[in-house]
């Protein structure tokens, strides 16, 4: 019988439970802040921006989060998500390795932000919040919540990095399409905005810009929620849907666990999401999977960045949260990895990082587009400006094991497709891509 090319689960093997790595950290991540009197961040203080589920979520050190009914309902128009092996990459590249990635590119959107925007979609619902206001870097996030508030009957107002909303017009068309409404940041909409435009004139915008917009919106509207795509703690935890299932899929292929596991790194949600399920088997002692972090060169918190308390936003209005950074006003290149580019990195990943958990590695522009430009013609899909990242990391590991004659069991987290992504790709095949 020949071996299978990809492996899908059934509907019912959508896990049931959110999984949440604060349970089993050797030792507990430093607490968010208040940014007024610098004490640990109480659940009241959030309480304008956020819904009392997604604040618990916060601040649980529960190991395991149901998940609603009503999510895994909605979860069932994508997950579970398709485990591929990499036949004909291996092929290409005449590699030694076993490659297996797990493709999160058919959701609604064609990203893995779904997995957490249809739950703070639900949860804002549940508590009358009509409202939701967020950034979005390439705009998958902007994306995806677009499409979620549209099944709670919620409005969505986006705030929209300027240089991907000048850049790639198709992801504002897509977050338009479900009904969102979307400004390019920095904006003249907010006081926050019209501050930043006034301090950095002709910039491109950050998602730190775009962030303290969406929270001065959510702050002043009672009946408004902010939501974010990435970073915090609750998003992490929704994320564990991917590695939950690919360590499922990983044992129908006949595989304990991976040698390497390479996954895009910007706020960390999608690195978190594949990554901790199978952290949590490392530190048990069942498994020694060497976790790679795979970020932007133009944004490099982890390999660049300090450690310490910064706001989350360039304006100062977020909780303090322990993490690796780059500043808060810093603003990277204007790559075309619009999700990447954030100044610092989640306090959960952050502190597995710190405490020498996971790896990681910066990754030139063009070297992500070159391993998204082999990935392709070898199987068929086109990923996301984020993704070639993780498999720039993961090719260069698979031909390291030829040189030196072993056979690693690879995985590769491919956090959306880059149908979207073409004028890049266009742009890296013309000779005319700067190497930032």
């Amino acid at each position: 019988m020949a071996e299978p090319t990809k492996v899908f689960l059934d509907e019912d093997d959508i896990p049931t439970h959110w999984y949440n790595i604060v349970a089993d950290f050797p030792t507990a991540p430093p607490p968010h802040l208040h940014p007024g009197t610098k004490e640990p961040l109480q659940p009241g203080d959030l309480a304008a921006l956020f819904p009392t589920g997604l604040i618990a979520q916060e601040a649980s050190v529960e190991r395991w989060i149901e998940i609603p009914e009503k999510v895994r309902e909605i979860y069932k128009l994508w997950r579970p998500a398709p485990l591929h092996r990499a036949r004909r990459l291996e092929a290409a590249l005449g590699t030694t390795a076993k490659i297996y990635y797990k493709y999160e590119g058919e959701s609604p959107v064609g990203s893995h932000k779904t997995n957490s925007a249809v739950p703070q979609a639900y949860y804002n619902a549940l508590e009358g919040r009509m409202r939701l206001t967020t950034e979005t870097g390439a705009g998958q996030w902007g994306s995806a919540l677009a499409f979620a508030t549209q099944i709670f009957g919620q409005t969505c107002d986006v705030w929209q990095v300027r240089n991907t909303y000048e850049g790639k017009p198709y992801r504002r068309m897509l977050m338009e399409t479900f009904g969102a409404t979307v400004t390019p940041s920095p904006s003249d909409r907010t006081e926050a905005g019209r501050a930043l435009q006034a301090r950095f004139p002709d910039t491109p915008g950050s998602l730190g810009m775009a962030i303290s917009e969406a929270v001065e919106e959510a702050a002043k509207d009672p009946g408004a929620s902010y939501a974010l795509g990435s970073v915090l703690n609750h998003v992490v935890v929704h994320q564990s849907v991917i590695g939950l299932e690919a360590l499922k899929q990983l044992d129908k292929f006949g595989e304990k666990a991976p040698d390497f596991l390479f996954a895009c790194a910007g706020g960390g949600s999608n690195l978190a999401g594949i990554a901790f399920p199978f952290l949590r088997e490392n530190i048990a002692g069942r498994a020694s999977t060497r976790i790679v972090a795979c970020e932007p060169a133009a944004a490099p918190s982890l390999t660049q960045g300090e450690y310490r308390y910064d706001f989350g936003d360039a304006s100062g209005m977020t909780p303090l949260l322990k993490m690796y950074t780059l500043g808060s006003e810093f603003v990277p290149d204007p790559v075309h990895a619009g999700g990447l580019r954030y100044h610092g990195m989640a306090p959960l990943v952050s502190h597995a990082y710190h405490e020498g958990l996971l790896e990681a590695i910066a990754v030139k522009q063009r070297a992500a587009f070159a391993a998204g430009v082999e990935f392709a013609r070898a199987e068929g899909i086109v990923p996301a400006s984020e993704s070639c990242h993780a498999i720039a990391g993961a090719l260069d590991e698979a031909r390291r094991a030829t040189v030196e004659g072993t056979s690693p069991v690879i995985l590769i987290g491919v956090s959306g497709s880059g149908q979207l992504d073409l004028p890049a790709y266009s742009e890296f095949l013309s000779g005319n891509m700067l190497d930032a």
